[in-house]
Parts: structure tokens; sequence; C-alpha cells
């Protein structure tokens, strides 16, 4: 919803065209530091004729896909993979780790 990755959503670092600065980058990025006001933005942001609530709903209308396969997509295939690796890998490792002491749960 922020229209960045986490790093530069919490560095402030989204290669801005004038040397960095925050809030210099457009009104669809938004950044952790420009939501607190630092580097001479004020506080809340800088959105030229817009809002925050309408950048983030606009960059939510542009990003929900991505947002859906990460928030819905990502756990399921996590847990589908854990359980088809279950049996052929992480018992075996376990039984070979307790054998040799290292009893280690994964």
């Amino acid at each position: 919803m922020f229209n960045t990755n986490l790093v530069e959503f919490a560095t402030g670092n989204t290669n801005a065209p004038n040397g960095g600065a925050y809030g210099a980058d457009g009104a669809s990025i938004i950044s952790l530091p420009e939501l607190l006001g630092i580097g001479g933005v004020k506080f809340g942001g800088n959105y030229g004729s817009s809002s925050l609530m309408k950048e983030l709903e606009k960059n939510f209308r542009a990003n929900w896909g991505s947002i859906a396969v990460g928030v819905i997509g990502i756990p399921i295939l996590a847990n589908v993979a854990m359980k088809l690796i279950r049996k052929p890998i992480i018992l075996p490792a376990n039984r070979m780790l307790k054998n040799v002491g290292l009893d280690v749960k994964i």
C-alpha cells in the first residue's frame, strides 16, 4: 500500500531524484521517515494536491493483486511445502541430529 518495499519504507531511501530527500520521490511512494516528518518534510508526508488516504487508496487499487498473494498465498504455500517436505527431509534430519547429540526440533 506504500508502493515500495519494506527496506525502502523503513529507511526512506527510495532513490528520490533530488539527492534522496524524503518526499521528493512523488506522492505515490510513501516511506516511514516521510510520514514522521523527518528530513524537512511536514509531519504526515508530502502528497502535492492529494492526501495520504487518497494515495493509499490509489496504491491499494494498483497493487491489490500482490497484496492478496502476500497475505493469503504465501502462508498457504509455506504450509503445503512444510507438509510435503516433513517426512522425506525434516524427520530424517531430526533423527540424525538426535543421534549425534544435537536434539533440535524443526
